[in-house]
Parts: structure tokens; C-alpha cells; sequence
């Protein structure tokens, strides 16, 4: 997930269906997220950046480092200040439905049914000649690329549902800060845990008026209940946020065209591994856990309050927006020593 300086936000998530993944070399989901961000100034433009880069180089590849193979397809979330857009895909082929209104969130499940506002030249033609459509009853692109059965989607368990439940409870007067207490419901499922953990969460306010700065928040940090959400706008003169940087460690072996880990590097940056060792205070030491989780609680409120500021004033200090981000993972990282 992302943004960039024009309001573009992209998010993916991964698809399973009909379509075989290749394992030769392609494109990552992270990569056209990053791509499209890099490249596009508006949703559709980031849209088409990924369907463009879909159709030249395909997707797939290994997503893990270690030698372990996860490999899977991709649904999209791209939004700017005026539109949003779902795209979901299947192998080369892929759909995309503009949303008009209301709530939309994707999962790790095809969502897009009959509502198909651009797709790929040959996507009912290559269903058809797979048996997959009879080309005669209306074309159901989830029903018909995926093994789920789309009449489920909104009533069965799971992270997409319980994801469209929380979200469609608050319809119309969703915040920011609802929108972190959605993504904050341990219940849901909404976050992984275990060996495919989620990392970080974000939420971003893109006013409709262009005098208005968008505002990312960005946790940098996995246990959502016990993270901060940092506010960032992008203005000139930002520096590298080095204590949010994950580190490298090289490329892949160009000769055996294989990673040259045996094992996961620690990518794990500086603010996440005092998050990850605060977590276990928490856990443990209850007095002290309950301090630091309503320190915690209290910097986040301020940030929200100093966002939400600027926002009615319409005013920005560009100097005070620089560090913006970097100062607040400084306070965060004082709560944890």
C-alpha cells in the first residue's frame, strides 16, 4: 500500500482463482503498486499504468525471500481526491469497476460481479473459450474467475465480509479515526497473524478541495491495537526517514536466478523492533503496559486533533509538515525506551 504526492493511494491484496500462476519472472503485486504510484497523477492513470504493465510483463513470481514458493494474482484499491477504482485480476486478464458510492474493500477473494466499468479486450472471450461462461446469461466476472461461490461474499465469515460489515455500519460518517478502529478489530480477522503477519496499516483523508493538503497516516508497525498512527503530507524538502527504513541486503543471484537467502534477513526497521519489544511489556508487565498503551493512545489523539486542524483552517506550515512524520516517531519511540 501507498501514496504519492498527487493523491493517489493504491492498495493490493492477493487473489487465488481459476487462472494457473506462472512462476516464471513477473511483476509482483508490491511492484505495480509501486509503479502505478511512481507513474500516475490520478486513479485511472494509475490504473491503466497496471493494466499496461500487467499486459507487457505479466505477474506472478516468488513473494518470499526464503526459498519457500508464494506465489499468487492481485486485487487493487486505487483512489485520488475526486474517484475510486477496484481492479481485480486473473493472469494477464483483469476487470475494474469504478465505485460510484457507499463503502468498497477488497480481500483475498475476486468482489467485482457485474458491475464492470473497463476490462481486458479479451476477458469474456478467454472465459468463453476455457468453458468458463456460456456467453449467453450475464457476465459475472468473480463467479466466473474464481471458484467462490459471489452469492457468499457479503454473508459468510471471513476478511473480506467482516471487512464490508464494519465498513457499511458507519456508511457516510466515516472518519479517520473509525477508519483506524475498523482496522484495529482483532475479531474481524481484518489483520494476519502468525507466519504472514500484517506489517502496517494506513489510512488517508483526501479532501476534494485542491487548496487542502491529503493526509497519510501510516502505523510503520504490526498489533494495530498497540500502534501509533503517524500523520505524513508530502511537501518539499522531506528527507529519508531513516528510523522507518527498512534495511537491504542485496539482490537476487543472477547466476542461479534464485534468492541468495536461505533463511528471512531482518528487515525489520528501527521503530518496529522497539514496537515488537514494547509489545511483549504490554503483554506481560500489566501496570507498566497499561502506561505506555495510554501514552500510546494520547499521541495518536493529539496528531489526529493537529490534523484535523489544519484541515478547517486551511492552513499548512510547510516548515512544521517537513517533520512532521519523523517527529512523531521520535515521541513514539521515547514511550517505548
Amino acid at each position: 500500500m501507498g501514496a504519492n504526492e498527487h493523491g493517489v493511494c493504491v492498495g493490493n491484496e492477493a487473489v487465488w482463482g481459476r487462472e494457473e500462476i506462472g512462476d516464471g519472472e513477473a511483476l509482483l503485486g508490491m511492484d505495480l503498486v509501486r509503479l502505478g504510484l511512481e507513474r500516475a497523477d490520478t486513479a485511472e492513470k494509475a490504473l491503466s499504468v497496471i493494466v499496461d504493465l500487467l499486459e507487457k510483463y505479466g505477474q506472478g513470481g516468488n513473494c518470499m525471500e526464503s526459498n519457500m514458493a508464494f506465489t499468487y494474482h492481485n486485487s487493487f484499491l486505487i483512489a485520488d481526491r475526486k474517484e475510486a477504482w477496484v481492479l481485480e485480476t486473473s493472469g494477464k486478464y483483469w476487470a475494474a469497476e469504478k465505485v460510484e458510492g457507499g463503502v468498497r474493500n477488497i480481500s483475498n477473494q475476486l468482489s467485482i460481479t457485474t458491475k464492470i466499468d473497463r476490462e481486458h479486450p479479451g476477458l469474456k472471450e478467454y472465459a468463453k473459450s476455457n468453458g468458463w461462461w456460456d456467453g449467453e446469461k450475464e457476465f459475472d466476472f468473480a463467479a466466473t474467475y474464481s471458484y467462490v461461490n459471489t452469492a457468499r461474499m457479503t454473508t459468510s465469515g471471513g476478511r473480506y465480509c467482516e471487512g464490508y460489515k464494519l465498513l457499511n455500519k458507519h456508511k457516510g460518517s466515516i472518519t479517520s479515526e473509525i477508519m483506524m478502529e475498523i482496522l484495529r478489530d482483532k475479531e474481524s480477522g481484518i489483520n494476519m497473524e502468525g507466519g504472514f503477519m500484517t506489517t502496517g496499516s494506513m489510512v488517508s483523508v483526501l479532501p476534494q478541495q485542491p487548496n487542502l493538503p491529503c493526509i497519510h497516516f501510516f502505523t510503520g508497525t504490526p498489533v494495530m491495537q498497540q500502534s501509533v498512527f503517524k500523520p505524513f503530507i508530502f511537501v518539499p524538502g522531506i528527507t529519508q526517514l531513516l528510523k522507518t527504513t527498512s534495511p537491504t541486503f542485496g539482490h537476487d543471484d543472477p547466476v542461479k536466478k534464485q534468492p541468495r537467502f536461505k533463511s528471512k534477513p531482518d528487515r525489520r526497521h528501527e521503530l518496529y523492533k522497539k514496537h515488537q519489544s514494547a509489545a511483549v511489556v504490554m503483554e506481560t508487565i500489566k501496570d507498566k503496559g497499561k502506561e505506555m498503551l495510554k501514552e500510546i493512545q494520547e499521541l495518536e489523539k493529539q496528531k489526529i486533533s493537529q490534523m484535523e486542524s489544519i484541515l478547517q483552517n486551511g492552513s499548512l506550515d510547510i516548515n512544521q509538515a517537513v517533520n512532521l512524520f519523523s517527529q512523531c516517531v521520535e515521541e513514539e519511540l521515547k514511550i517505548y525506551s
